[in-house]
């Protein structure tokens, strides 16, 4: 058996995505790769798991699966079953635009990423800008893999790179580049509000269906936010936790103290 670590590697947007080709890329040097990726699309599927349907895998070339499933099935299943030893690091991405604030909740490349941490590896969420090649990820991520694989304890990080290619500049101008690199800050999530929308429409039958979901809008942002990072031409670190409970309960503790609830076993009212 290899005495090398064992990296997986999976994305999102499907297993012909460019990201996942310089993920798996990037972090070729540093173990053996297993790449599980879904077949098509699922974006914005979160930490979705498959649980009432089966799931299908084919090994596409050795060491790549695709699978009829979500991010956290792929991980789940190569972790469990595909990879002939459990995983030391999880690698998910690399994700075409951004995956800050809120995002985290509904991000199928953060939920794969979070699923390879709960099966007990240190694991990344990759994202670059919208504008952005996949490939400036690839030094980025190298070097973070190395140092996480270096660490005893795990690690759950989210990793947005901003815009620093040279050919145009971003929407919102030109990051502050250093000629010496590209600095790493370590942040915590920021605001990344939407705009609510909602679009009916008709098919040709009559029948109304529906698109949900609008652009991001600008809500400003603090230092030390991963939004506001991004905007400075930073890599965005945030490290994530999995319990998102609320840092202080005081509040809630005095709200329900003394409460008691009477409840009839047969459940009538």
């Amino acid at each position: 058996m290899s005495q090398r670590p064992l990296i997986l590697v999976t994305n999102d947007d499907g297993i012909l995505a460019p990201g996942i080709l310089a993920l798996a890329e990037a972090v070729a040097p540093l173990g053996d790769v297993v790449v599980c990726a879904p077949e098509t699309e699922r974006s914005g599927s979160s930490h979705a798991i498959t649980l009432h349907s089966h799931l299908r895998v084919d090994e596409v070339r050795p060491g790549w699966h695709r699978v009829n499933g979500t991010p956290v099935d792929c991980v789940y299943l190569a972790s469990l079953h595909l990879c002939e030893r459990r995983p030391a690091l999880v690698v998910s991405g690399v994700n075409p635009g951004y995956n800050l604030g809120s995002d985290v909740f509904y991000s199928g490349t953060v939920g794969g990423a979070a699923e390879g941490f709960i099966r007990g590896a240190s694991a990344m969420a990759v994202s670059v800008h919208a504008r952005e090649s996949p490939r400036v990820a690839i030094p980025v991520v190298r070097t973070l893999a190395r140092m996480l694989l270096a660490q005893p304890s795990l690690s759950l990080l989210n990793v947005n790179i901003p815009w620093i290619s040279h050919s145009a500049p971003p929407p919102e101008g030109p990051p502050e580049v250093l000629a010496e690199g590209i600095p790493i800050v370590v942040t915590r999530l920021g605001a990344r509000p939407y705009v609510e929308q909602v679009e009916r429409r008709q098919d040709p039958r009559g029948m109304a269906y529906f698109w949900i979901g609008g652009p991001p809008r600008d809500a400003g942002e603090h230092e030390g936010e991963d939004t506001w990072a991004v905007k400075r031409g930073f890599v965005s670190v945030t490290p994530l936790v999995l319990d998102i409970t609320a840092p202080d309960l005081t509040p809630w503790q005095q709200m329900f103290a003394g409460t008691t609830v009477q409840v009839d076993p047969r459940g009538d009212e």
